[in-house]
């Protein structure tokens, strides 16, 4: 992908998923750290397809549209020109990326478009599905020996706390499966090799989101910071 394409794509998540952003920057490799912003910008258009539609129908065929972006990437034929696309066929190919995960991710959305609030299991699935996906395949961005499978919790973690930002979901009704996400993340972790750790890094982020808190950027930093040089979420 041209220097520009990739700055682009950085400029856009930076903009639209400001935490997940700068935990890539926590990834010391630059052509790593691109291909994992080529990974929050595709959860990025799956969550946005879901979010415009003005049906679920609109909703569905925007997500089989990202689903035919796969077979194209997969089947080694031209990718569709669209920049998240292109970045995203860019990372599936240089690093040899399972495709389970980034079609678990379709998958989930498209089982939530009843339009209905999650609750309880429901919520969680879609944690697994969407955001547990997420971080298997950005762990195996960054290491592709690590045990992606340990960064997971993380992922369910991070999107329970979404739920819980977006207000489709009580903290009453999502802590319990919150905390114990959380719990399974910090253990998880330890898995991890250190190249890999940023996939679980939204997790620490998470934390905040458990304790009903809106940290500064500072807090932020310094958080990522901690769990970064300590390995610990």
């Amino acid at each position: 992908m041209a220097d520009d394409a990739a700055d682009d794509l950085d400029d856009l998540i930076r903009r639209v998923d400001p935490d997940r952003w700068l935990t890539s920057r926590f990834v010391g490799d630059a052509a790593a750290q691109a291909d994992l912003i080529a990974l929050y910008a595709f959860d990025h258009e799956l969550a946005r397809a879901r979010r415009v539609a003005s049906s679920p129908l609109m909703a569905e065929i925007r997500l089989t549209w990202w689903r035919e972006a796969l077979d194209e990437i997969y089947e080694g034929r031209p990718v569709r020109r669209h920049p998240t696309a292109e970045a995203l066929a860019a990372a599936v190919r240089s690093r040899n990326l399972p495709r389970a995960p980034l079609e678990a991710m379709i998958d989930g959305q498209i089982d939530a478009l009843d339009g209905g609030a999650l609750e309880g299991a429901q919520a969680v699935a879609w944690a697994d599905a969407v955001e547990g996906s997420a971080a298997r395949i950005a762990a195996l961005t960054l290491d592709p020996t690590t045990p992606s499978e340990a960064a997971a919790p993380a992922g369910r973690a991070w999107g329970l706390a979404l739920q819980l930002r977006a207000g489709i979901a009580t903290r009453e009704a999502l802590a319990p499966a919150l905390r114990a996400a959380l719990a399974e993340a910090r253990a998880g972790a330890t898995q991890l090799s250190a190249a890999a750790f940023p996939a679980a890094l939204p997790a620490r982020l998470a934390r905040f989101d458990l304790a009903g808190r809106k940290p500064g950027p500072l807090a932020q930093r310094l958080a990522l910071v901690l769990a970064s040089a300590t390995g610990r979420l």
